[in-house]
């Protein structure tokens, strides 16, 4: 399968699924009810439902998937290590502290358009410290463990804050929103963070030959005249806007930028500059269903996005990292 096909399947799973995600709720409806809401010749009721409630969220769960699996993607080639995601340099930590510090200090009640304002504030803080770090150290490693200090102390504040919380209503906000979920999410939601989710693929796109040069190791790159802090900065710009956008709309999903790129490598012959586009579009595939699940599973509350992303990606995790250290060994 060539990667046009590869896009091309993908793509049109997406499509399906997003369909999917309209028919299927508390109250199906059939798929020419669904294309009579899309083309404007339904009842008000129905247009409500798809237009307002299950379209946006169904949408949403593909921008935040598609989002994680090229940034996932890109991190791994920039670090050479299929078990990089994209929170491991702490953007998603501290994209969902600003959220968390919005809803402690109750900013969210004036507005609500201000939660993924302040989370993506958070993600581009948190960007341009990784740029700034990007510049000046000369390893990778370095710009990782950099990275696992800001997520470690990004947590260490959010649990600060959830311990005091002024009461169990904030308290409740706050722990919803730090396990990820696209219920309830508006085409305006979309909208205000498509400007830096867009930039954020703009840019990793730029740098995907970069992503294949390293493949050969950062010395054989640079010998070949790849600028390694030029593609440093960039992949970290491109993947902190994607996931910090990601965040702002759903909160912190993990595992999403692990399992997709790994599913997609063997198809694009290990080539990180091919696998993005598909990254992307499996784990926007990989997102939808997972939220499709969330809404069909028979349970008294409904479960997070995030919790159900966990619960598949962790045992997925494992078992990357444990067919990784058998290979090296």
């Amino acid at each position: 399968m060539t990667s046009r096909q590869l896009n091309l399947f993908l793509l049109t799973g997406c499509i399906v699924a997003i369909l999917a995600a309209c028919t299927l709720g508390s109250t199906s409806m059939d798929f020419s009810r669904v294309l009579a809401a899309f083309f404007g010749q339904s009842s008000p009721a129905d247009s409500v439902v798809i237009w307002q409630i299950r379209f946006p969220r169904a949408l949403s769960a593909f921008i935040v998937g598609a989002a994680l699996g090229a940034s996932g993607a890109a991190l791994q080639g920039l670090l050479r290590n299929p078990l990089a995601e994209p929170g491991v340099l702490g953007v998603t930590a501290t994209a969902s502290l600003s959220a968390t510090f919005a809803l402690y200090y109750g900013f969210v009640a004036s507005s609500p358009f201000l939660l993924p304002i302040y989370s993506i504030a958070g993600a581009l803080i948190a960007t341009g410290l990784l740029a700034a770090a990007a510049i000046r150290v000369s390893s990778v490693v370095t710009l990782i463990l950099i990275g696992v200090g800001l997520s470690s102390f990004s947590a260490a504040l959010m649990s600060l804050l959830l311990n005091l919380a002024p009461n169990p209503f904030s308290l409740s906000d706050m722990i919803n929103w730090l396990l990820g979920s696209v219920a309830n999410r508006s085409l305006n939601d979309i909208l205000i963070v498509m400007p830096f989710m867009i930039t954020g693929f703009i840019i990793l796109f730029i740098t995907r030959r970069g992503l294949s040069a390293l493949t050969l190791g950062e010395e054989a790159a640079s010998g070949i005249g790849l600028n390694l802090r030029h593609q440093r900065i960039a992949v970290v710009l491109g993947a902190g806007l994607t996931t910090g956008a990601s965040v702002a709309l759903a909160g912190a999903i993990g595992f999403i930028g692990i399992v997709a790129p790994h599913l997609v490598r063997p198809f694009v012959h290990y080539d990180p500059a091919r696998s993005l586009i598909p990254s992307a579009l499996l784990g926007g595939l990989i997102l939808i269903i997972a939220d499709i699940g969330v809404r069909l599973l028979p349970t008294i509350s409904e479960l997070k996005l995030g919790v159900i992303a966990s619960i598949i990606g962790a045992p997925a995790f494992i078992w990357i990292a444990a067919k990784r250290r058998l290979t090296h060994d």
